[in-house]
Order: structure tokens, then C-alpha cells, then sequence
């Protein structure tokens, strides 16, 4: 069975890609202690339907590059207006 994953679209930029950022909990093995783990993965998006900021389903498949072996299963939540993230640099500087 292929692995599923559901993520949302951190980047749209390249042509039939999109890079995808899964966020999960996990517990550590020995403090017993939960925090947050995200992870990257560039998917195949052959249509270029996803954009930035939507929550999309990925599934496993075969290499499509060297780093794309996910391609975009369905797009489960269309973004409203744009996400921005602002950095502290950016803040202090204004």
C-alpha cells in the first residue's frame, strides 16, 4: 500500500511541482515529552492546480526526479487569501 500524507503547499514556484510541508506530533522516547516535527516533500503536480497555502493529499509513487516520489493525490482545502511569514529580521529593520 502507498504511503498518503496530507500537507499543506509551502511553494508553488516551479513548473508541475509543488513543495509540500507536513507537520506531525511526536513523543520522545524517553522525556516522554510531545513536540512538533515538520517535514518537506516535493510533489508532482502535473496541472499546476495547487497553490500556495491550500491542504493537499500526496501519495507515494514511483521516483519522478530525484527528489519528487510523491505526486498530488487531491487537493482537500483551497486556500483563502495568502499566507505570509513574517521573520524577526524583517520586523526590526521597520
Amino acid at each position: 500500500m502507498a504511503k498518503t500524507l496530507t500537507g499543506v503547499v509551502t511553494s508553488d514556484v516551479a513548473d508541475k511541482t509543488i513543495t509540500v510541508t507536513v507537520t506531525s506530533r511526536e513523543t520522545h522516547p524517553i522525556y516522554k515529552k510531545q513536540y512538533t516535527v515538520s517535514r518537506k516533500y516535493a510533489a508532482h503536480d502535473e496541472n499546476n492546480d495547487a497553490h500556495k497555502g491550500d491542504t493537499v493529499r500526496i501519495v507515494e509513487t514511483r521516483p519522478v526526479s530525484k527528489r519528487k516520489s510523491f505526486k498530488l493525490d487531491e487537493i482537500v482545502k483551497r486556500s483563502v487569501g495568502s499566507i505570509e511569514v513574517k521573520n524577526d529580521a524583517e520586523e526590526a529593520e521597520q
